[in-house]
């Protein structure tokens, strides 16, 4: 139990990104997280999210905005999208409207997206919610939990040109005014309520340089992006203490303040090259991330608070091939992916400390220091078949796919106050169904991906003494899903 209350310090890592995998999420613990950052339209979602070797002639322009060259004209996008968590453990509504638009060499897109995100609640069972009835005597009004759904707003701008010689390059910028992470109000144990505020700026330049070929075009990608990421978690606690004037023990309130702060550095390229059997692609892809992390929230998962793991740094990487067949009406793609990572937190004496052989740290000095190296894999395959409908201009389009991701890691933890060492080592196991349905209009097309996320959890909630005190227990993780159910909607501008 001591290695899992030592990985909280980044137990939840998150990082705004508009989509696909050039910021690589770090995760200690199997928590679920709703797919809340799902907000831009994507035609492989339905195909297990399929990247490397097949183009996603919907979702590429919100990640490399280099590749919105590739477009026959300009479009109108909207892709409201909603998703949950079994057992009523939240959920969130998107609602985005997005605009691409090119004239002779140069392209460009606006994107807009409103948000709600749900309340996080610990899992139901059997149709039994616990519920803290006995607060003990308070000199002050104890408030409830806030059952409020927080909006967060999204603002995207991308513009890009058609060079000679078959480069394109674009930039592109993403704000998002942040009020509510999902599943972060479940990971403070016993507070009454988290008030969230925050902000994320992501910055991108992206190319791609086209070979024509007699069996295709080979292709390369490239992007450089820079990532901030800074939230406040402002915590309110009901403190039992002992007060002498009433002679009995009553609840003060507390408020406190946690920062989680994350910048990212990170770099991609793809390189997809044609096969001699026709419609079969090949690609390799290679994603590099810095992350420094001033500030780590304390997040206190368990009845017994954290110790604060102040500055880090992680580095992340991506090796990844993928194959694809695009022939006629049918589609095929896989991806598999080596994911190496590795995290360095400390946390910093914030006075004169003693160790237990008698010597002394410095303000400042390094009183924890843990160490992560983390070994993932991913995996991911799909397949879709357009059908055409005899004696109409209208086609049908079915997807299927499947992503498996597994996350392994070894911690080492010194303590330099203690004089301890200790290893830890775990993982588990994530799996993600996915399916789409394409209707083709002259005028339009009507897109519905769905897929949902198996393998994670949410910290439970339990009684622990006659009825009267209410905590989550030490990683309780009660298993759940999430579901995501997206419908896109575009259309020319002519």
């Amino acid at each position: 139990m001591f290695g899992l209350r030592a990985v909280c310090s980044i137990a939840l890592l998150v990082v705004v990104v508009p989509a696909g995998a050039q910021v690589i999420p770090i995760k200690t613990i199997p928590i679920a997280q709703g797919d809340q950052f799902q907000i831009f339209p994507s035609n492989n979602l339905g195909l297990g999210g399929v990247s490397i070797a097949l183009a996603d002639s919907v979702g590429d322009p919100f990640i490399n905005p280099a590749t919105t060259a590739r477009l026959r004209g300009s479009r109108l996008f909207s892709a409201p999208t909603v998703y949950s968590v079994s057992r009523r453990a939240g959920g969130g509504r998107s609602l985005p409207l997005a605009m691409l638009a090119r004239r002779a060499t140069w392209y460009g897109g606006l994107a807009l997206v409103l948000q709600q995100v749900d309340p996080s609640r610990p899992p139901q069972q059997g149709g039994f919610i616990a519920v803290a009835n006995a607060v003990p005597p308070s000199t002050a009004e104890i408030p409830g939990p806030d059952l409020r759904a927080h909006g967060n707003e999204y603002a995207f701008g991308m513009i890009g040109r058609t060079l000679p010689g078959n480069l394109s390059i674009g930039a592109s910028a993403l704000w998002t005014g942040l009020h509510a992470l999902d599943g972060v109000d479940l990971l403070y144990s016993g507070s009454l309520r988290v008030k969230q505020t925050g902000h994320a700026v992501d910055l991108r330049m992206g190319a791609v340089k086209e070979w024509p070929g007699e069996r295709g075009a080979r292709s390369l990608e490239a992007i450089v992006l820079h990532n901030r990421f800074a939230a406040t978690h402002s915590v309110l606690f009901a403190d039992r203490v002992w007060d002498p004037g009433l002679q009995q023990i009553v609840s003060q309130l507390r408020t406190d303040h946690n920062f989680d702060h994350t910048n990212t550095w990170g770099g991609q390229l793809k390189y997809q090259v044609p096969l001699a059997p026709p419609g079969w692609r090949i690609g390799w892809m290679l994603t590099v991330n810095r992350a420094t992390h001033p500030k780590l929230p304390n997040y206190e998962i368990t009845n017994v608070a954290v110790i604060p793991w102040d500055p880090g740094r992680s580095y992340a990487f991506d090796l990844g091939v993928g194959l694809s067949k695009v022939l006629g009406p049918a589609t095929f793609g896989v991806d598999a992916i080596y994911e190496p990572i590795s995290s360095y937190t400390w946390a910093d004496a914030m006075a004169p400390t003693t160790t237990l052989g008698g010597d002394t740290i410095a303000t400042g000095g390094k009183t924890v220091e843990n160490r992560f190296r983390f070994s993932n894999a991913v995996f991911r395959i799909g397949a879709g078949r357009d059908i055409n409908l005899e004696g109409s201009p209208k086609m049908v389009g079915l997807q299927v796919g499947l992503t498996m991701r597994s996350i392994s890691y070894r911690l080492l933890q010194t303590n330099h106050v203690e004089l301890t060492q200790r290893t830890l080592r775990t993982g588990w196991f994530e799996w993600t169904p996915t399916w789409g349905l394409t209707l083709r209009f002259p005028e339009l097309e009507l897109r519905y991906r769905g897929r949902v996320t198996k393998g994670a959890g949410r910290p439970g909630a339990q009684f622990v003494s006659n009825f009267r005190e209410f905590a989550l227990a030490a990683l309780n993780l009660i298993d759940v899903n999430t579901s995501t159910h997206q419908i896109s909607l575009s259309l020319p501008l002519h």
